[in-house]
């Protein structure tokens, strides 16, 4: 109860509590729904506990809120929803956005800054949530809410747009048997009987219901609510009609794909996804995010293919899952060192990522994997699932013994691992194998041109030993040591534009579409394309083309060395790929030298000899 208080001693509040079987459950990707609602319930309080801090602390300074009322007036418009309609309020208090705000505004509050709004914006938005409260438990009630560029937001419902001048201003809300209606001096919008549907001056959150047999799924498409992006609030960036068809079609297919192949899956999502955030499109990826704080929604970037879909909605869930699951458990100590790599990522990152990329891409496998096996043909499905259980595997190996693991945390991984170490075996069609495997090796040798840098005096000597047309080095120094610390400053750019072609060249309608659009991939080169295409020579001639320009170039770098691996494994492919930030080193420290500047190639082949 958010109304009541009591002095009774007896009274106490119940801790909320995971059984260890819970925990490994969730680690397995399993569990089914009670876990994820147990999760909620937590997430459910959190929320309380930050709405009812900021109320308490920001009421105490009018000039904090002004011009709005007191936020303790929200607070009691909350108590009287809770009283009259309580499932309305919790329909706010579960809404994902509920908890960005909370988390934005009261990190605003401690660090004592604004914000892209003045704090009194922020701050003002509970106002907005109590209405929205409010409208749904249809009780009689007047309050005012900020409006932001003329954009009155009632979240979960709707946003109404307001004739102002003023970048940031107030509207009055008021409802009661009439209906309800939000005005300020200049106008007035009346909500429709229905909120999600739009009115004059009234734009609705649009719904979208999927079935599959039995099975049901239900999210919003919101694409109004100022507290929905992942760092700021943004302002609403509505889809067209003809938009919202296209994202209902397309969530049709994955739910259907879903509920088909991972049935356990889809029952426990629904669960535990409310919202979408539609994004626009990105030419030949389908990216998406998700916060911590906004338990239940999933930023997707919209996509043709429902089954790439599907494996984005799974990637966000897990994030979700893991997301409220920590805020009951600590995986790690604080450790925000960027310091690991995360194959899934071009930066290194920090200890917490990588555990959320883990669990995350643990899931994105598991939907692949199921594809694959029930359509043996499907050739993207069976290169997503090879390339992502090797990515989670060789993470996995990495980081189990990370000192900065709790005990909680190695137990976590111990419950993902137990899943991922069996699909090792399993079969995969040998070409979308190979091409899985190039797209690691690619990714890996990508990452350490750009965040590893070996010893200067290791590179000094090597470049010395060259010089003197020595076949190794003499010293301690052949044992070439592992730069193990990366740096977050990466040198030079990689869009990983060959595994896009892979993507294209295996998807639907592949061979067409990679012969008209390949070119058009960004980052993409003539030589990524005879890569990609089954022509190692034409690569690496390619390659060695763009080399002679640019022999700093980390995407030619690597390319060369997959070419050549592609038509057998030798020296200069081994440097190439696994010591490619040497190989780089090396050649910068030799170029404009005595005798002229050797080439890339020849480097990379003279070291691969005696490094490993």
């Amino acid at each position: 109860m958010i109304s009541q208080q009591t002095d009774d001693p007896a009274a106490e509040l119940n801790r909320h509590q995971l059984l260890w079987s819970d925990f490994d459950a969730i680690a397995r990707g399993e569990g089914g729904s009670g876990p994820l609602r147990k999760l909620r319930a937590a997430e459910r309080s959190r929320r309380l506990l930050l709405l009812r801090n900021l109320v308490e602390v920001v009421t105490k300074s009018e000039d904090l809120y002004h011009p709005l009322p007191s936020p303790e007036t929200a607070w009691e418009l909350l108590a009287r929803v809770e009283h009259a309609a309580p499932q309305a309020l919790e329909t706010i208090l579960a809404h994902p956005y509920t908890g960005t705000w909370a988390g934005y505004t009261t990190r605003l509050y401690r660090q004592d800054v604004t914000g892209v709004c003045p704090f009194w914006v922020h701050v003002g938005h509970v106002h907005c949530l109590a209405a929205a409260a409010a409208v749904r438990a249809g009780i009689p009630f007047e309050t005012e809410i900020p409006v932001w560029h003329g954009k009155a937001a009632l979240p979960t419902l709707g946003s109404a747009q307001l004739r102002t001048d003023a970048p940031f201003s107030v509207a009055t809300v008021r409802g009661g048997g009439d209906g309800v209606e939000i005005r300020n001096r200049h106008s007035v919008v009346r909500l429709p009987t229905h909120p999600s549907a739009d009115a004059p001056g009234w734009s609705g959150i649009r719904k979208t219901v999927c079935w599959s047999g039995e099975r049901r799924l239900e999210v919003r498409l919101d694409d109004l609510d100022p507290y929905r992006g992942l760092y700021e609030p943004i302002p609403p960036d509505r889809l067209s009609p003809v938009e919202v068809e296209s994202w209902r079609t397309v969530l049709d297919g994955a739910w259907s794909l879903l509920a088909e192949h991972l049935p356990a899956v889809a029952d426990t999502l629904r669960v535990g996804l409310d919202s979408i955030v539609p994004e626009p499109t990105v030419p030949f990826r389908l990216p998406s995010a998700s916060t911590g704080e906004a338990f239940g929604s999933a930023i997707v970037a919209y996509g043709e293919d429902p089954a790439t879909l599907a494996a984005a909605l799974v990637h966000e869930f897990h994030h979700i899952r893991l997301g409220g699951l920590l805020h009951l458990v600590r995986l790690s100590v604080d450790d925000p060192r960027e310091r690991l790599y995360a194959p899934w990522r071009a930066d290194p990152r920090p200890i917490g990522g990588v555990l959320h990329g883990i669990y995350a891409f643990f899931g994105v496998a598991l939907f692949w994997r199921a594809l694959a096996a029930t359509e043996p043909d499907h050739e993207l499905a069976a290169f997503e699932f090879a390339l992502r259980r090797e990515q989670v595997r060789r993470t996995l190996e990495v980081v189990r013994a990370d000192e900065s693991l709790t005990t909680a945390g190695r137990r976590f991984l111990a419950g993902v691992t137990a899943e991922v170490d069996p699909w090792q075996d399993e079969p995969v069609a040998a070409g979308p194998r190979a091409r899985a495997r190039f797209a690691a090796e690619d990714h890996y040798a990508a990452w350490r041109i750009r965040h590893l840098r070996p010893d200067p005096g290791v590179v000094a000597e090597l470049a010395a030993t060259w010089r003197a047309g020595l076949a190794r080095p003499r010293s301690a120094t052949a044992t070439l040591p592992e730069p193990r610390v990366p740096t977050p400053v990466p040198d030079g750019d990689w869009q990983d534009a060959r595994t896009d072609l892979i993507r294209l060249r295996l998807g639907p309608d592949g061979a067409a579409r990679f012969a008209a659009q390949g070119s058009a991939v960004p980052g993409a080169t003539e030589a990524d394309l005879h890569f990609v295409a089954g022509r190692p020579e034409e690569a690496a001639a390619g390659y060695r083309k763009l080399l002679a320009a640019d022999p700093d170039d980390p995407a030619a770098l690597a390319g060369l060395g997959l070419a050549l691996a592609a038509r057998s494994t030798g020296p200069t492919s081994r440097a190439l790929l696994h010591r490619p930030e040497l190989v780089r080193a090396v050649h910068r420290a030799l170029r404009g030298g005595p005798g002229g500047s050797p080439s890339v190639e020849a480097i990379a082949g003279w070291l691969g000899r005696f490094t490993h």
